[in-house]
């Protein structure tokens, strides 16, 4: 939907608008932002990403930096898991082809059984 730059809502909507936003705290939390923004010593470079992190704090919630890492670090967990998934249906085989301490465990006792009836 494109903008008309001549178009100017009536005062009346202007206003019953500034009081809703008001209303909803709209108004304070960029107030706050925007001062600590102006107030920040150390402009930062991206203006509109360190509004973002402020309100989003403001909310109550979390940076988007902070979801990022938490979305990277699920992703990653979601890829190892699915690897072990697939190694223990026998799927895939282990990636070093190095047989797990579990299949030693097992293989061992049937190979000194073996050289004990040879013995004998």
């Amino acid at each position: 939907m494109a903008s008309n730059p001549t178009f100017k809502p009536s005062e009346g909507k202007r206003e019953e608008f500034r009081r809703y936003l008001e209303k909803t705290g709209v108004m304070d939390a960029l107030t706050k932002v925007l001062v600590s923004l102006y107030e920040e010593p150390e402009k930062p470079n991206d203006a509109l990403h360190y509004l973002q992190n402020k309100l989003a704090l403001q909310a109550g919630g979390e940076t988007i930096d902070t979801l990022k890492n938490q979305l990277a670090e699920a992703q990653e967990k979601i890829e190892m898991l699915e690897k072990e998934n697939s190694m223990l249906k026998g799927e895939d085989k282990p990636e070093d082809d190095k047989p797990s301490a579990v299949t030693d465990e097992i293989t061992e006792p049937l190979t000194e059984s073996a050289e004990d009836k040879a013995v004998e």
